[in-house]
């Protein structure tokens, strides 16, 4: 099993297995906070075993170690080389941390497949440290939203680690470079599929998630979405995202099963909903469902910030055409700063909890 490719760069230098261990090495020894991640990340890469320990986000429960064979690994980078056409000698910029499996993900990437790989620190403007151009970079929606200005620097980009909001798609429906925003999870080694967001050139069909080479699926009775993925799974995936099935390699995503309202017995998919609130709402938000003596579930908001024109905002949301009598939320509540998981998704049982204990 060949864990480096021999046109692989790292920050500009060429790198075998011996001397990438040693630059993994000094930077565990001597490196800045997330130069001693990746340099843990790469010495685990390098070791004789087969496998090795990932950290899951904990957006759906709480965050476990689970294992992942390195050859599963390297078929993931395979397949999304082969889906985006990535070449040996390809530029590509790692500005995600490599504590999650998105950052570790980037750099076996960039080691299977030969690309010359940079690596900066994390932030949320990723673009204010580096000039260079690149073929291919992984950001988070946050790093994307403040980095618009700059994104023609990326000829590929693919966005995960939550959803892409309706307000940065629009910013991004205009841009040259292809931006795909990513399906997938830890134990699928990152995306097993992408929808394109932007570029003229991009792949895919706009609005729905195209899957990778190699990758099948289905729907179980729950109308959720299975994954079969034999190069990089053993095993069926059964997740809880409701999805529509368009075809063998294309699917919708509607939502997750575990936050679906039951409201007077009719079925609320909240981020149905949450989409066609997008265009009164600009701050974060979210709608859930609140114990309710005559629905069972009352459906309710939550919006990120400071209470500003609370029945001006409700008046227009009941005359938002596009919403069904069930699906005007019944209250709208306030919350200063939602918490959220270190990928920046929204915790909305942990908000809806602290809020109403509170």
């Amino acid at each position: 099993m060949k864990l480096v490719h021999p046109q692989f760069k790292l920050n500009g230098i060429p790198l075998d297995e011996e001397t990438l261990g040693e630059v993994a090495y000094s930077w565990v020894k001597e490196g800045k906070d997330f130069e001693i991640h990746a340099g843990d990340f790469l010495l685990d890469w390098l070791s004789a075993s087969d496998t090795l320990f990932v950290k899951t986000s904990g957006s759906t429960g709480k965050p476990k170690n689970i294992p992942l064979k390195k050859s599963a690994m390297i078929n993931s980078a395979l397949a999304t080389g082969q889906y985006f056409d990535l070449q040996p000698e390809d530029t590509a910029l790692l500005c995600l941390s490599t504590q999650h499996i998105a950052g570790k993900m980037m750099l076996v990437r960039a080691m299977v497949l030969g690309l010359h790989l940079d690596v900066i620190v994390p932030s949320s403007f990723p673009m204010e440290r580096t000039k260079g151009k690149y073929d291919f970079a992984a950001m988070v929606p946050l790093q994307v939203q403040n980095s618009l200005d700059d994104i023609g620097q990326i000829k590929t980009l693919i966005v995960g680690g939550a959803p892409i909001s309706n307000s940065l798609s629009k910013h991004l429906s205009n841009q040259s470079t292809s931006v795909y925003e990513t399906y997938g999870m830890t134990e699928t080694m990152t995306h097993i599929a992408v929808k394109r967001v932007s570029g003229q050139n991009g792949k895919g069909m706009k609005g729905c998630f195209e899957t990778l080479p190699g990758v099948g699926i289905s729907k179980d009775e729950r109308g959720c979405l299975t994954i079969q993925a034999p190069r990089i799974m053993d095993a069926v995936i059964i997740t809880n995202d409701l999805v529509d099935i368009v075809d063998e390699n294309h699917f919708k995503w509607l939502g997750r099963y575990d936050n679906v309202i039951n409201s007077g017995g009719v079925k609320l998919i909240p981020e149905q909903i949450e989409e066609k609130l997008s265009v009164l709402v600009e701050n974060r938000f979210f709608v859930t469902g609140i114990p309710d003596d005559d629905l069972g579930e009352q459906l309710v908001l939550f919006i990120e910030g400071i209470r500003e024109q609370g029945q001006v905002l409700s008046k227009k949301i009941k005359e938002l055409g596009t919403l069904e009598k069930f699906e005007v939320p019944k209250q709208i509540f306030y919350v200063k700063n939602f918490l959220e998981t270190p990928s920046g998704k929204v915790q909305r049982q942990n908000v809806k909890s602290q809020f109403l204990n509170n």
